[in-house]
């Protein structure tokens, strides 16, 4: 019985990480480009009381064994890059990638990140920049006084300045052999990591930037809340199962009275 009360722990220890993924997928509902988190868990070891295929004669075999779950443990949370809904902004400087693809931000101290935040804006030297102040990594300028910025599907750039067109760019759009592996740096980034693998460029032919459009979160709200109630319900069961284990042990402790 005391397996009992470490097995439903670890039970309500499981379901917490549940909810608490869940809960930062509904708080980020809204978020630009956010991506959905996913938990993914594994059963713990097995105490094994009688090993299958054990001999339970000279002749025969036991069929099954006896193998007892200890519990479950998180294995892992693993990012849904599947493209979220396209929406409307009118801003010339709000970018979506349709399809696979991030954008290479330069980061303050030099290292790089890549997001798929395309709000753009224009710093005070004309640079564009992400919302966090932090260039795009090609170093693009929009001079000051442009106008009827257009930006094509294949991120070139072009204006008009004292009444000539001027172009700029394009802008790269880069991709992953495992996007999933990427590491969540906060502020809609994402870092590589040995399993990501090294940035490729796509080809300018095969991107699809969408000017005046951001890509809306991939999170449903709907799904989102089934899964709360179904960690909420998982997790009363595991408590009943500590409070029922609680309650045996007492009747056993009483057996001498």
């Amino acid at each position: 019985m005391i397996r009992g009360l470490y097995t439903a722990a670890a039970g309500m220890n499981a379901q917490q990480h549940q909810i608490d993924v869940t809960s930062n997928n509904i708080a980020n509902v809204n978020t630009t480009a956010f991506k959905q988190d996913r938990a993914e868990f594994q059963d713990l070891m097995y105490e094994s009381l009688n090993f299958t295929a054990g001999s339970t004669s000279e002749s025969t075999e036991n069929p099954t064994g006896i193998n007892v779950g200890l519990g479950v443990r998180i294995a892992g949370i693993q990012k849904n890059f599947l493209q979220g809904s396209l929406k409307q902004t009118g801003n010339p400087l709000d970018l979506a990638i349709e399809g696979n693809g991030f954008f290479e931000i330069t980061l303050p101290n030099g290292d790089t990140a890549y997001e798929r935040n395309g709000a753009f804006k224009v710093d005070s030297e004309g640079a564009l920049v992400n919302a966090q102040g932090y260039p795009l990594a090609q170093g693009i300028t929009i001079e000051t006084g442009a106008t009827d910025i257009s930006i094509s599907q294949n991120g070139l750039i072009s204006y008009m300045l004292d009444g000539t067109l001027t172009q700029a760019g394009p802008i790269q759009v880069f991709n992953f052999a495992n996007s999933a592996g990427l590491s969540p740096a906060g502020n809609s980034m994402y870092t590589i990591t040995e399993t990501s693998g090294d940035p490729v460029e796509i080809e300018n032919a095969n991107v699809k930037l969408r000017q005046g459009m951001l890509e809306s979160s991939n999170v449903k709200l709907v799904n989102e809340m089934v899964d709360l109630i179904t960690a909420q319900r998982a997790y009363e069961a595991n408590s009943k199962s500590i409070t029922t284990t609680d309650t045996m042990l007492g009747q056993v402790n009483q057996l001498k009275r």
